[in-house]
């Protein structure tokens, strides 16, 4: 199982590594990183409203206060001093409260500091991301153009492999067909095919043999007579028969005026 699984992970690796485009993947992975950066400016601004809320309460608690003694002075003043006294206890309850309220406030905008800090920092990381994604995408880009150029020049491409293999069957076809037409026209001069195109001469073909036959006794005598196998060849006349070629000829006197035996002319 252990070896299945491990044999499964391999082919699935290979497959995915197939798949797997660079660019596709620094453009998902600089996606998730502004997605991260929504979500911290996102938390920036809710610490941000939580701490405006509670400033808003505190300045509600103080304006109490400020009333709360106000109305104390106002009732000493007409000789209510129980009344001077409940308002400043209410005085009191109040700034337990804004204590409480103060520290979260600091609390909340120490957060928000830190935040504020943190989204400051990831978006210059996300810019810089970015810069070096397109640096790669372009790199990877003009690596891929080159290395097609290449195999297209050097014929390993898939594409050029098809095309050459095309051009391979064509040659075939064509050194086939061009064999198959140089046999059918000797077959044709030999006479074992008939031409059913134009009308049956057996005289005619029977002629053309006995035409080339002379020709080929010819050439086979001079090459012996190279060989030294031979005499020199015959040369033929215009009617296709040898000629022979004397070794003295008569003078035109001789074969005029024959000489008679007793000398006289």
């Amino acid at each position: 199982m252990k070896r299945m699984s491990m044999i499964f992970k391999s082919k699935a690796n290979k497959a995915l590594d197939r798949m797997e485009d660079p660019r596709e993947t620094l453009d998902y992975s600089y996606q998730r990183q502004l997605e991260m950066l929504q979500k911290v400016r996102r938390g920036v601004a809710d610490v941000a409203t939580s701490r405006k809320r509670l400033e808003l309460q505190i300045n509600q608690l103080e304006q109490q206060q400020t009333k709360l003694t106000d109305q104390g002075k106002k009732a000493l003043q007409v000789g209510r001093e129980d009344l001077a006294r409940e308002a400043l206890t209410r005085r009191s309850g109040l700034e337990s409260q804004l204590n409480d309220l103060r520290g979260q406030y600091q609390q909340l905008q120490g957060e928000e500091e830190k935040l504020t800090l943190a989204s400051q920092r990831l978006q210059a990381k996300v810019d810089s991301f970015r810069t070096r994604k397109e640096t790669i995408k372009a790199t990877y880009t003009a690596a891929e153009a080159q290395t097609k150029i290449n195999e297209a020049f050097s014929g390993i491409s898939e594409e050029m492999g098809d095309v050459g293999l095309a051009i391979q069957r064509a040659e075939e076809k064509t050194d086939t067909m061009k064999a198959r037409a140089g046999a059918i026209d000797e077959l044709l001069a030999s006479g074992a095919l008939e031409d059913f195109s134009g009308p049956k001469d057996d005289i005619q073909a029977e002629l053309d043999r006995m035409g080339s036959g002379p020709g080929v006794d010819l050439e086979l005598e001079r090459l012996k007579a190279e060989l030294g196998q031979g005499p020199a060849p015959k040369e033929l006349n215009q009617g296709g028969a040898p000629t022979a070629h004397p070794q003295q000829q008569d003078s035109p006197q001789q074969a005029q005026w024959p000489q008679n035996p007793g000398g006289a002319q």
